[in-house]
C-alpha cells in the first residue's frame, strides 16, 4: 500500500516538475521574441523617418542661406534667360519704362546652374531679399540702390565693381546690358571667399510649404484659374495652367518662355499676385520707389484655382505675411512659387 502511494507521488511530483520545465521553455522562447520583434530606438527612429513626408521644392532642414539675383526681364532678353527652373521663389518687379525685372531666389542647388541674364540693382530688391536673408547679386545699380548697399544694408555681389563671378555671352546679338551670366556656385564661393560672408541661416523661410497640392477649390471664395495675365506695360506676363502636368506655364509677349540652355519650358506650381498700393517717382524722375510695405490685397493661385488673399510688411526689413481674408497665413502647394508683385493702375485677369 505504502508503495503505490510512493509511486503516486512520483507520478504527480513528474506532472509538476514536466509543467514547470514547459513552462520555463516557452517563458524563455516568447520572451526571445519578443525582445527580437522589439524595435530599437535607432530603429524606431529610422521608421519614423521613413514614414514622414518631405518639402521637394526646398530642404527645410537646411540652413542655407539663399542668394538673390536680379534678372533680365526686357522683352528682347527674355529667350535668353537661364536658371529660373532652379530658384524656388521668383519675384518679378515692376521698374521704369513699365517694364519688369525678375529676383530669382536659389539656394542647396548644383553649382554649375547657370543665372542670367543678371541685371542691375533698384532699391526696391532689396527688400524682398531681405526677406531671405539672402546675399543680393547683381551687375549694376541705380543711384538709390548704389547709396543704400555700400551703407551695408544687407550683404551684396555687385559685378559692376570687380566683375566677377560673372562673364558675358553673346550668342543672339544683343545690347552689352543684356549679356552677363553667373552660376550659383561662382556665387556661393565669392561669396565666402572674397566677401567673407556666411552662407548659414537660421530666418530663410518667407513661405508656409505643404508636402502636398492644396485644393482651393472647396473654398467658397475660390475661382477658377486656367489663365492668369499680369500686364506691366511693355511687358505682359501670362500664367496657363496645364491640368496634366498641374504646373503653370509661363509666357511673356505671347511667347512661352524656355531656359535658354536646358530648352526647359518655365513654368511655376504657385502664383502670389501682390497688389501695391501705388508707386512714386524718386527725386531724380527716373526710378519707381515701390510702396511695398503696409497692408495690401491680391490673390494666390495653384492647381487650376485662385482666393483673394491679403498680405502684410510692416517695414522694409520685415517679412512678408500672406493670409487668407479670414488672417489665416496661406499654406503654398509644394513647388516653385512665382510673386507677382503689381501696381493698381494695371489690371490683372483670372479666368
Amino acid at each position: 500500500m505504502e508503495k503505490k502511494k510512493l509511486n503516486k507521488k512520483v507520478i504527480i511530483i513528474g506532472i509538476v516538475l514536466l509543467v514547470v520545465i514547459i513552462g520555463i521553455v516557452l517563458f524563455l522562447v516568447l520572451g526571445n521574441k519578443k525582445v527580437e520583434d522589439k524595435p530599437t530606438k535607432k530603429d524606431k527612429k529610422e521608421e519614423v523617418e521613413e514614414v514622414k513626408e518631405k518639402v521637394d521644392i526646398v530642404d527645410l532642414d537646411s540652413k542655407t542661406r539663399p542668394i538673390t539675383v536680379s534678372i533680365n526681364n526686357t522683352p528682347v532678353a527674355v529667350k535668353v534667360q537661364r536658371g529660373l527652373n532652379s530658384a524656388y521663389i521668383v519675384y518679378e518687379l515692376p521698374t521704369e519704362g513699365s517694364t519688369s525685372r525678375l529676383l530669382g531666389v536659389f539656394r542647396d542647388i548644383p553649382d554649375d546652374t547657370v543665372i542670367g541674364t543678371v541685371r542691375s540693382a533698384r532699391h526696391n530688391f532689396i527688400d524682398f531679399s531681405k526677406e531671405h536673408n539672402a546675399i543680393f547679386a547683381s551687375y549694376g545699380w541705380s543711384i538709390y540702390a548704389e547709396k543704400e548697399l555700400k551703407t551695408n544694408t544687407i550683404d551684396y555681389i555687385q559685378g559692376i565693381i570687380q566683375d566677377q563671378p560673372f562673364w558675358r555671352e553673346n550668342p543672339e546679338n544683343l545690347a552689352r546690358e543684356h549679356t552677363v551670366y553667373t552660376t550659383y556656385g561662382s556665387l556661393k564661393d565669392f561669396a565666402v571667399n572674397t566677401k567673407g560672408y556666411s552662407m548659414e541661416s537660421d530666418s530663410w523661410k518667407l513661405l508656409n510649404y505643404n508636402v502636398g497640392d492644396i485644393d482651393l477649390s472647396k473654398r467658397e471664395d475660390a475661382m477658377t484659374a486656367d489663365t492668369v495675365v499680369i500686364p506691366y506695360g511693355s511687358v505682359v506676363t501670362v500664367f496657363k495652367y496645364n491640368s496634366e502636368t498641374k504646373m503653370y506655364n509661363r509666357i511673356v509677349n505671347d511667347v512661352v518662355t524656355t531656359d535658354y540652355g536646358t530648352k526647359e519650358e518655365f513654368t511655376t506650381k504657385n502664383i502670389i499676385i501682390t497688389r501695391l498700393n501705388g508707386y512714386e517717382m524718386t527725386p531724380n524722375n527716373i526710378y519707381w520707389d515701390l510702396y511695398d510695405t503696409g497692408e495690401g490685397t491680391g490673390y494666390y493661385i495653384t492647381n487650376g484655382n485662385a482666393v483673394p488673399i491679403k498680405w502684410y510688411k510692416e517695414s522694409r526689413d520685415s517679412k512678408t505675411k500672406y493670409t487668407y481674408n479670414d488672417d489665416t497665413e496661406i499654406e503654398v502647394s509644394d513647388g516653385r512659387t512665382y510673386i507677382e508683385v503689381h501696381v493698381p493702375n494695371k489690371e490683372v485677369t483670372i479666368n
